[in-house]
């Protein structure tokens, strides 16, 4: 039996639903990074929020602004997450976990060009940098593990992390005031 209370979308919203979604995906997973400050939490979290955005897409308004009403119902599983797991060493009250949600709201804007500058400097470096950086980052690779892989001492690779880290965050401290990086 359906939910009385939902409102999935009709057939013809599907389409609409499924590209704001994707459009807004990063922008929504950042803002549950900032609340739960794990990425796998984040994932869980926001692929629960989505089920409830697609039951209750029928009310959105064409038009509005879709991560300003999707960032509401993760915001609510967020607060459910965190009461059911305890998983967080700090406990926040309703009031301030309400107002750091709000503050990460408007922060999206500003990591969107945060992730599009890291992008494009990203792009700069020289292959075997990005694949050290994936390896590290992206995959979760312990760096011993890179580092057997790499056929490299560990110490190594940590330096040209920092090294990398540096040179990034240069540049897109560059590209975010303008400057030539």
């Amino acid at each position: 039996m359906s939910d009385p209370s939902s409102t999935e979308p009709p057939p013809e919203r599907q389409a609409e639903f499924v590209a704001a979604l994707t459009a807004s995906y990063g922008k929504l997973h950042g803002y549950l990074m900032g609340i739960l400050g794990r990425r796998h939490d984040a994932e869980d979290v926001l692929q629960r929020a989505s089920v409830r955005m697609w039951q209750k897409f029928g009310d959105f308004a064409p038009g509005t602004n879709f991560v300003a009403w999707a960032s509401t119902f993760c915001f609510y599983e967020a607060k459910n997450f965190l009461r059911l797991t305890a998983r967080s060493p700090l406990r926040f009250d309703d009031d301030l976990l309400a107002t750091l949600a709000g503050e990460r709201l408007e922060d999206l804007p500003l990591r969107e060009r945060r992730l599009d500058a890291l992008e494009a400097c990203f792009a700069k470096l020289e292959p075997p940098d990005q694949t050290l950086i994936r390896a590290a980052y992206l995959d979760d690779d312990a760096i011993n593990t890179v580092a057997t892989r790499m056929d490299r001492a560990p110490q190594t690779l940590y330096n040209r992390l920092y090294q990398l880290r540096r040179r990034l965050a240069d540049c897109v401290q560059r590209q975010l005031s303008g400057g030539i990086s």
